[in-house]
């Protein structure tokens, strides 16, 4: 039976499927283990999903929704001229994920697992649930985003996380922030605390940027400006979307380089923004996101150094500040990985079941020490740390059969046989001998004679 696993974003939605025989695969959308969430409503009723949503969305952005999931308490979204309920907004993704699950597996996954924040309450888990039957889907089975996170550091990293013990999960998306403290048990995971921040992620880093940027070039093209964050018509909708899409990318681009150009539309101006001036802008509200993790480690009555390990999970959890932030607040480096991304939701397909023996993780970790403006690790892992297999590990030869020392090679000589087998030999030996006494006692004669 195959496992399809969900993990519906703000931003993104990644899903992945587990055959029968363990083995984990992502669901790639244009050939991308990543599928936006966006939505766009056509002219025609049909609903575009993911790139299609973001290609046609300069057609016109009434009718595009980039973040569905933040509007789940809104009840219905209005794009274009329609009214659609939440849950059917929700259904159009998740039918996506579906349609691409049954052509990889051949048939419908028998199920399926669909994480969500610690935080939610019934209301908001029925509506997912709702939406997952609006798609098709089978019952799906709803798992804590923290309880799939810590499933994936056992059951695909191996980590040492015995029962009774403790970790912190750091969980920056694309629109919230959630950090929960879970144990382990003997059956699986158990939630102790748990924090979060509504207003904190990805999208709000975005926000902050055009904020920075609108006090240098707002102030020199006050009319653009104004068109371009209070757009009046189509045209001025299609260059807010440009802007931001460029500042999303700009932001990416900083968590690799020390800077980034953001072109502004109508302004024809191409701003420059370094990782300083990006990590100043962001540092309010991640040491919000670090003071709420403190919080929960604390409502957890644990101390840091008390956890397995601290780990970093969500797609903005690549901003290099947040290791150096909760290293300097809690003296503990994190753990990073290079797809956060992947971490929940392949978690939630593998637990409570071990781990196969063909299975391999679809990321490699990484230590979470602070990092360096150039992006190289600067603190060594504490004795706490879970013992984690370092990137070069993820694959090795296998290891050549041992070899004896060293030998002179023996010859093979051979084997002398005993002299009674030699008569020839004998008889030739004694008639040397009787010649040489016989040519002494010649010789003797003569000299006396």
């Amino acid at each position: 039976m195959h496992v399809l696993g969900i993990d519906f974003g703000t931003s993104n939605t990644v899903a992945v499927l587990r055959s029968a025989d363990g083995r984990v695969r992502p669901l790639l959308f244009d050939g991308a283990p990543i599928l936006p969430s966006a939505v766009y409503y056509n002219s025609d009723g049909r609903m575009l999903v993911g790139r299609d949503a973001e290609r046609n969305a300069r057609m016109d952005p009434a009718r595009f929704e980039p973040n569905p999931k933040r509007r789940i308490d809104d009840g219905s979204l209005f794009l274009g001229t329609s009214e659609i309920p939440v849950p059917q907004v929700f259904a159009y993704v998740l039918q996506q994920v579906a349609l691409e699950a049954q052509r990889q597996a051949g048939q419908m996954p028998g199920q399926v697992r669909l994480t969500h924040p610690a935080r939610w309450g019934e209301r908001r888990r029925a509506i997912l649930v709702d939406s997952a039957r609006l798609a098709g889907l089978p019952a799906p089975q709803l798992i804590p985003e923290p309880v799939a996170a810590a499933s994936y550091f056992t059951s695909v990293l191996g980590t040492a996380v015995p029962p009774g013990r403790s970790l912190a999960i750091y969980d920056l998306g694309g629109g919230t922030f959630d950090a929960t403290v879970v144990r382990r048990t003997q059956t699986g995971f158990e939630v102790l605390a748990e924090e979060g921040v509504g207003d904190i992620g990805g999208l709000d880093f975005d926000h902050g940027i055009v904020e920075h940027l609108g006090k240098t070039y707002g102030a020199s093209h006050p009319a653009e400006w104004k068109r371009l964050l209070n757009p009046a018509d189509d045209r001025d909708r299609r260059y807010r979307r440009m802007l931001y899409e460029d500042v999303r990318g700009a932001k990416e681009t900083l968590s690799r380089t020390a800077s980034a150009d953001i072109h502004l539309p109508a302004l024809e101006v191409d701003a420059h923004l370094t990782r300083a001036e990006f990590e100043e802008i962001a540092r309010p509200p991640l040491e919000r996101t670090v003071d709420c993790l403190q919080r929960a480690i604390q409502a957890a009555r644990m101390n840091p150094a008390d956890l397995v390990g601290i780990f970093l999970v969500g797609g903005s959890s690549r901003i290099p500040a947040i290791s150096q932030l909760i290293h300097s607040k809690l003296g503990v480096p994190p753990q990073t990985f290079e797809q956060p991304e992947t971490v929940v939701v392949e978690g939630a397909v593998r637990a409570n079941s071990g781990p196969a023996p063909s299975e391999q993780p679809l990321t490699r970790p990484t230590s979470g020490g602070p990092v360096s403006p150039a992006g190289h690790m600067s603190a060594p892992r504490p004795p706490q740390a879970p013992q984690m297999l370092p990137p070069q590990t993820a694959y090795q030869q296998p290891a050549p059969a041992p070899q004896a020392p060293y030998q002179q090679p023996q010859q093979h000589l051979p084997a002398k046989r005993p002299l009674t087998q030699e008569p020839a030999v004998l008889v030739t030996g004694a008639a040397v001998i009787v010649l040489i006494v016989v040519f002494f006692v010649l010789l003797s004669t003569i000299l006396n004679g």
